[in-house]
């Protein structure tokens, strides 16, 4: 719990910071509750996925006559695993396809029509 409070807390004001970085003043709003919906949306349907896969096996494994602390250690393992898997994918998709900040600046005045 220490080690996800601690994850959540670093991770949550720099994530914010860049997805607002691109907001008008005047959509700022709009920006800041796109965001935290996005969040809420994405962690709580996340969960439920997790929640089903490991559901899923848990019962497959009962079924097939595993005692119930083997079969829900194994669903759960089963979770964490695609969970893993998902942060792996995640932090490669991040590392190639973000740029630098000032390469990124740079984009973001070409498209607003700012002199470059």
């Amino acid at each position: 719990m220490v080690l996800l409070g601690l994850g959540a807390g670093l991770a949550a004001p720099s994530l914010t910071t860049l997805s607002m970085t691109g907001a008008a003043p005047s959509d700022s709003g709009l920006a800041s509750g796109l965001v935290n919906t996005t969040i809420q949306m994405g962690g709580a349907v996340g969960l439920a996925v997790l929640a089903t896969f490991a559901s899923q096996r848990t019962n497959a494994l009962l079924a097939s006559g595993q005692s119930h602390a083997d079969a829900l250690n194994t669903g759960y393992h089963l979770a964490y695993l695609i969970s893993a898997a998902l942060v792996v994918v995640a932090t490669a998709i991040a590392a190639t396809v973000l740029r630098s900040g000032a390469a990124a600046g740079a984009g973001h005045a070409k498209l607003a029509g700012e002199p470059a």
